[in-house]
């Protein structure tokens, strides 16, 4: 790591600071009230308002990320920008000895993962990846729970999310909804970005999230929306140490809180990952419903470098999910779902497939794949197995 003296407040340079990019921002305000980090600069195409900036200060604002920087001097960047910028964005900040808070999906490929895994190793600073649901309280209490075994055996994992999206959300931005832009991997579908966290919760609750802990994949990508990328899919993982079924929509006929299943011979623990509230029920024992605290990960990132706190998720432990995200960029395209599969909501303006919300929940109860399940558009499906 580098040699460089950290003292409070951390200078902090934000790259992507609208529309998810507003959270960081908000956090960085958190955090500078609580005297922690000083926001050094923005980088943005157009500046931010004075609005925006309420409490912040006046930081440095370039489009030139490599020249901000230079001018900026931080000790931290955190970049919230598009998926196909993310590793040459992380490798400008190695190069200048600029520590990382890098959203996820941290690459669109697993080849671009290692690019900058290895780029972040050879440089010596450290990079911190945004699955915030691996910095709730609640996954190493699971898994303590599991190695006591206080389910029995683990039978498997599953992860569910239902959840709703409405065409605009695919006209955000010019790489939304896409598999490729312009010649390079983006893969923002279902899985790989909005509800990644429940494949990346799912896969460490299972203790899986080195790439080499996966031995198998198999994906059904399907799409109800006239986008490139898949709405509404499920994976089913084979690890070292059992087996993950995560399955996911954006077209949700009620939306819900996503969750994550552990199965045991003798109880199980559903874990809502955003909430950071866990069921657990056990043969011979009355339910217990448990509420756990949150390590916020750029906070995490900042005690890392003043005082040597554990580093929460380091970019090994984010290779599993990236052999996912691998996965189904190699997959076939999406197969688009029949006109009589799904119906538009018109006060909503958004795609619903009928019947989606219980086989996503089924899916997650059973560890099986869509087609497993007797989905009337079964027979579209195309399973592919990596």
């Amino acid at each position: 790591m580098s040699t460089r003296n950290f003292a409070f407040p951390v200078p902090v340079v934000l790259a992507g600071a609208r529309g998810h990019g507003r959270w960081h921002l908000d956090n960085i305000r958190r955090l500078q009230d609580k005297g922690l980090v000083r926001l050094a600069g923005i980088c943005e195409l157009a500046p931010l308002t004075e609005e925006e900036l309420d409490g912040l200060g006046s930081p440095e604002q370039s489009a030139d990320f490599g020249a901000l920087l230079d001018s900026a001097r931080p000790a931290i960047a955190v970049i919230c920008t598009p998926i196909p910028t993310h590793t040459d964005l992380a490798l400008i900040a190695t190069d200048r000895d600029v520590h990382l808070l890098l959203e996820k999906p941290p690459a669109p490929s697993y080849e671009e993962f290692r690019r900058m895994a290895d780029g972040v190793a050879a440089a010596g600073v450290v990079c911190q990846i945004g699955f915030q649901s691996l910095g709730s309280h609640a996954v190493p209490a699971i898994r303590k729970l599991i190695a006591q075994g206080a389910l029995g055996t683990v039978t498997g994992i599953g992860g569910a999310g239902a959840w709703a999206r409405d065409e605009a959300y695919y006209r955000r931005a010019p790489w939304a909804g896409k598999r490729r832009l312009h010649g390079m991997d983006v893969i923002d579908g279902v899985l790989t970005n909005p509800l990644a966290h429940a494949v990346a919760t799912a896969l460490a609750l299972d203790g899986s999230t080195r790439a080499e802990d996966v031995t198998a994949i198999e994906t059904e990508l399907l799409r109800a929306n006239d986008i490139e990328s898949d709405d509404t899919s499920c994976v089913r993982i084979a690890t070292a140490t059992g087996r993950v079924t995560v399955a996911a929509t954006l077209c949700a006929e009620r939306p819900g809180e996503p969750y994550v299943l552990v199965h045991g011979t003798g109880g199980r623990i559903t874990f809502w990952y955003k909430q950071d509230r866990a069921l657990v029920q056990r043969s011979g024992r009355g339910p217990e419903e448990i509420e756990y605290g949150r390590t916020d990960l750029l906070e995490n990132l900042v005690a890392h470098l003043t005082d040597g706190t554990e580093l929460l998720v380091t970019p090994e432990s984010t290779g599993a999910f990236m052999k996912v995200v691998e996965a189904i960029r190699q997959a076939p395209d999406p197969v688009a779902l029949p006109e009589e599969a799904w119906e538009l909501l018109p006060g909503e303006n958004r795609r619903v497939v009928r019947g989606i919300d219980g086989l996503v929940a089924a899916a997650a109860d059973t560890l099986a794949l869509y087609s497993e399940l007797g989905a009337p558009w079964t027979a579209l499906n195309e399973v592919s197995t990596r």
